[in-house]
């Protein structure tokens, strides 16, 4: 099989039966463009449903890869993969490099795994991701499995350097909203830069897909970060603890953004974890803080005008009524920012500052100047509180944004649509503290 180099899962509207074989649709996929590669169409077409192997000749598919590599040269690897779902069949999505340059195929499945229709993707001059310089893919192996969380099914990665025997490891718990396995958000892919550059020294990852991704039907009724986070990520620390060659008493979690806040209570409840990072991690309140982000943002759009501040206010009203810490009259289900009001209740009563005062592990708490979205305010505030905690490192790094790649200035969410990369430093910091 070609080599899976970078791996992105991507669920939409998922089904379980069909989360459940997510991996099967994609070697599916990736079987069937190698044995084209093999000069064997007639196995290839075994590929298709019954229905369509008279539409769908040996003789067409000889061809179809004839032509293919006859543009764009020798089939090298698979370097990305997505899923979905279209309807009662499964859409897979393979990103190929072939030696003249890269090319995007979308193969279609019914239930029975059988391709039902295969289409070339027309490039497009958007900004894609590319791995990082410090990636070093002789240092390291990956593999994808699938993680079992109750009766969820989630696609995870588990990134192992080569050539140790006993290797910490990292366990990374996302950050708000519907994550994939890399944090993907336009070309960028925190997570994916983090494991690359970690294993690339030594230490292994274990990163998996956030429910809210795979099952979102689940999340139009009440959840609350139960749901949402802790039961995902303590199955996921408690199946990195068992990959082969890790360290089992160097076993640490790395939460970024509202992941980071929830890391200390995640420690407690894992237990046995060596040490907590938490990645550009709020300490106030989300009213507070979205309160921030929205004040930044229409300041960035210097809008003075009596229209724009009667908007701003409207929407600072809406965020004040998310700060609740019991539903009183308010139904559960209500939607407060589109999100339940249990939801917010619960993360209200959750203090991280106490939760984090409580933990005898290692912490390391940073944070980036240049983040918008989670501000210095935070740093300084769980600087404040934990200062005289001998187990706990501070750094602030003066040109980090939410992404965790090197930005000279604040700027909005645009900046996410310009491809970054995780910086160097940080890594080399982190594998230091981790290795300390």
């Amino acid at each position: 099989m070609k080599k899976i180099s970078l791996l992105v899962i991507t669920l939409l509207l998922f089904t379980t039966s069909f989360s459940q074989g997510l991996i099967s649709y994609i070697n599916l996929s990736n079987d069937f463009l190698e044995t084209l590669d093999k000069g064997k169409p007639e196995e290839a077409q075994k590929f298709f449903d019954d229905s369509l192997k008279v539409d769908v000749t040996a003789e067409m598919l000889k061809n179809f890869w004839i032509n293919t590599t006859a543009q764009l040269g020798e089939f090298k690897s698979v370097d990305g993969a997505q899923n979905s779902t279209m309807g009662d069949y499964q859409a897979v999505i393979l990103n190929c490099a072939f030696s003249n340059g890269n090319q995007s195929f979308r193969f279609i499945f019914n239930k029975n795994q059988k391709m039902v229709g295969i289409n070339i993707i027309p490039k497009n001059n958007a900004a894609v991701y590319e791995n990082p310089k410090y990636a070093d893919t002789t240092l390291y192996t990956e593999k994808l499995i699938d993680l079992k969380s109750g009766t969820h099914t989630l696609a995870g990665m588990i990134t192992t350097p080569k050539n140790i025997k006993k290797f910490p490891i990292v366990i990374f718990i996302h950050g708000s909203g519907p994550n994939d396995m890399d944090e993907t958000l336009g070309p960028n892919k925190p997570f994916r830069d983090l494991a690359l550059g970690l294993a690339a020294k030594g230490i292994a990852s274990f990163r998996y897909v956030k429910r809210t991704l795979v099952y979102p039907n689940e999340f139009k009724k009440v959840f609350t970060i139960k749901e949402e986070v802790s039961d995902d990520a303590l199955a996921a620390i408690a199946y990195a603890k068992n990959i082969t060659g890790v360290n089992v008493s160097q076993v640490y979690i790395l939460g970024h953004s509202l992941g980071g806040m929830l890391a200390p209570k995640l420690a407690l409840e894992a237990k046995d974890i060596n040490g907590v990072i938490l990645a550009a991690a709020p300490a106030r309140s989300f009213a507070d803080l979205v309160t921030e982000q929205t004040n930044y943002i229409y300041a960035s759009r210097n809008d003075t005008s009596t229209a724009g501040k009667i908007e701003l206010e409207k929407n600072i009203s809406e965020i004040k009524k998310i700060n609740i810490k019991s539903l009183g009259n308010i139904k559960p289900d209500s939607l407060m920012l589109g999100i339940p009001a249990a939801y917010w209740v619960d993360l209200n009563n959750y203090n991280p500052l106490a939760t984090a005062k409580k933990l005898k592990n290692r912490l390391f708490i940073f944070q980036g100047e240049t983040d918008f979205q989670v501000s210095v305010n935070d740093y300084t505030v769980w600087k404040n509180a934990l200062a005289n905690n001998k187990n706990v490192t501070f750094k602030l790094y003066p040109e980090l944004n939410h992404l965790l790649t090197p930005q000279s200035e604040k700027g909005t969410m645009q900046q996410y649509e310009r491809p970054g990369t995780v910086a160097d430093y940080l890594i080399n910091d982190l594998a230091a503290w981790i290795k300390q």
